[in-house]
């Protein structure tokens, strides 16, 4: 009997630390037909994006810091194209095991999400661009309210351009991406400025350099670009 006793506790333990997940850094995907919602993990930041590449359509992107409280999120937001209102508001995401994929209580539904293959690269991070090359001449951009962040993990990557102080958002996009021997390749599966960037591959050359990341090449516009990146920390 006492046995018994001890079997059962034990199963009743175990179930209870299988229901309970925590989402660690890495790409979570979850599908509705051809719609998808991807969520981005990376250095105590979160982004989440909905969009459908076989579309070429941009639906929406909100996101920020995050600190992990047992099988909650807290996302403090820093950009919501759905409503700005929620901008310096603190939402708490429910996150559980589900028949081998992370279920999660977004503000507006619970969707299934699976977490996408590990594929780890050099340059997996968050960024913010700290440097931009004008007329051949390297300019500083200091640190301010307005920011651009780039988040890489798992062969997926996002750029957001943000001021959370005015609740200001202006443009975001993303996909998947590779890095190897100094080059790096984009194909972009969403973009809020011009759905019909939706598809291009873009090739570049990027190297690090005492912690940061140049970038250069030309842009989905066809202009030359060279960017400094450093890592940036979320709150």
């Amino acid at each position: 009997m006492k046995h018994c006793i001890i079997l059962l506790c034990f199963s009743l333990l175990m179930l209870h630390f299988q229901a309970k997940a925590q989402l660690g850094e890495g790409a979570y995907i979850s599908q509705t037909g051809t719609s998808k919602n991807l969520i981005l993990v990376k250095d105590h930041y979160l982004s989440l994006i909905d969009y459908d590449d076989s579309k070429k359509q941009f639906g929406y992107t909100w996101g920020g810091p995050i600190q992990q409280q047992d099988d909650r999120l807290e996302v403090t937001i820093e950009y919501d194209t759905k409503d700005s209102t929620n901008i310096g508001k603190t939402t708490s995401l429910a996150v559980k095991n589900e028949k081998g994929a992370i279920q999660i209580k977004l503000p507006d539904a619970n969707k299934l999400f699976v977490k996408q293959k590990a594929i780890v690269q050099d340059l997996d991070a968050l960024w913010r661009i700290t440097g931009r090359k004008q007329e051949a001449k390297m300019h500083e951009i200091p640190k301010a309210d307005r920011k651009t962040i780039k988040i890489l993990v798992d062969g997926y990557f996002q750029w957001i351009a943000i001021n959370p102080a005015q609740k200001g958002f202006y443009g975001t996009g993303g996909g998947s991406y590779s890095y190897e021997n100094n080059r790096y390749t984009e194909k972009i599966l969403f973009f809020s400025r011009d759905n019909n960037k939706v598809g291009q591959e873009l090739h570049f050359d990027g190297k690090l350099e005492d912690t940061k990341w140049h970038h250069s090449g030309k842009s989905s516009k066809g202009d030359n670009i060279y960017e400094i990146w450093s890592k940036e920390l979320a709150n």
